[in-house]
């Protein structure tokens, strides 16, 4: 039996089929659709500009680096000579100082941010927590040429006076230990300039575990507290394994600010841009203050500045290779999200 529908109901109906005979009522008309193409055109040309960018940096530094690559080939990375006034050049020396600065600045920064990262988490009270974390994030905020004077007028002399003697005194006739603390004890070299590099690095590390680390469920928490684990365990069984793709994330974009640091590396670490020991106190030069001390006084289209050229060609090779790197480690992360470990 069919059912009884209201009188306005069917007179509706009817009115309906009155206004659209062919039972669908009639697309409506967008409202300005040169506004959809022109944002289409704009982030399009957005993207198109900045690969642009990228290859044209990439052609400017091969064809600014072209004598050097033509005169030394890849002998460059391997030979230690620098030597501006006979015209012999190799990047040895500087690669060297600026994968170890590197390598200690992200050996000293990731526990120190990981425990930053931890404590503000899940450890301290929520009194002190927007607080400490503002001045953690502050610190980022500090100009690097500052902490390139504190290091030189303040941390340089504290480090000299207080490690590095103690450590030749104790260390210094064993044969391998020996060598990695020799040095004139002037505070300066690479150990000084990863530490600095460490300290600059730290905000960036444990802003970016904070927040990943504040994103794990409440409930996941709850439920391993619950089953009696530690605060330990439940880091690093629970909040751990949920946030491993922006931890790591989070220490590439530490290590991509060590390598490009200029200034506070340029006061610290002594330049000099021969490799004469394994020191951690010896005076080195890194790519980037290599590139501050010297392209001024390099002439236009000679040997040397082909050669400095092809250290920042290099150091964007280094850089390249870090990202890729870090995007495979990610993409694989995350492909094995959800299995057992």
């Amino acid at each position: 039996m069919a059912a009884i529908l209201p009188a306005n109901t069917i007179d509706r109906q009817r009115g309906d089929e009155r206004a659209h005979p062919h039972g669908r009522p009639p697309a409506r008309r967008r409202v300005a659709p040169w506004a959809d193409t022109v944002f289409s055109m704009l982030a399009h040309g957005a993207a198109w500009l900045t690969l642009a960018m990228l290859v044209g940096i990439i052609l400017s530094l091969i064809m600014g680096a072209a004598p050097a690559i033509k005169q030394y080939g890849l002998g460059f990375l391997v030979s230690s000579d620098w030597d501006p006034v006979q015209e012999k050049f190799g990047g040895l020396a500087m690669i060297y100082g600026t994968l170890v600065t590197s390598f200690l600045a992200l050996v000293i920064a990731v526990p120190v941010s990981f425990g930053i990262a931890l404590f503000l988490t899940e450890l301290a009270p929520g009194w002190l927590r927007r607080p400490l974390g503002i001045a953690i994030e502050l610190l980022a905020a500090v100009p690097s040429i500052v902490y390139g004077m504190w290091g030189l007028f303040v941390f340089g002399p504290l480090l000299a006076t207080y490690v590095q003697q103690p450590l030749q005194s104790l260390l210094g006739n064993v044969p391998l230990l020996g060598t990695l603390v020799s040095g004139p004890p002037v505070g300066l070299g690479i150990l000084s300039a990863g530490i600095i590099l460490a300290i600059m690095i730290i905000p960036f590390i444990a802003s970016v575990m904070r927040d990943v680390f504040e994103v794990t469920p409440a409930m996941l928490k709850e439920s391993a507290y619950g089953l009696g684990s530690t605060t330990w365990e439940v880091v690093w069984r629970v909040v751990l394994p949920y946030t491993k793709t922006g931890v790591i994330g989070g220490i590439m974009l530490g290590l991509g600010r060590a390598l490009g640091e200029t200034m506070a590396v340029t006061f610290v670490i002594g330049n000099t841009s021969q490799l004469n020991s394994l020191s951690l106190f010896e005076a080195a030069n890194t790519i980037t203050s290599v590139l501050a001390n010297e392209f001024g006084e390099s002439g236009p289209g000679s040997l040397h500045q082909a050669s400095l050229l092809y250290l920042a060609l290099v150091l964007f090779f280094i850089t390249f290779v870090v990202l890729a790197f870090s995007k495979v480690l990610l993409n694989k992360l995350k492909k094995n999200e959800g299995t057992r470990t």
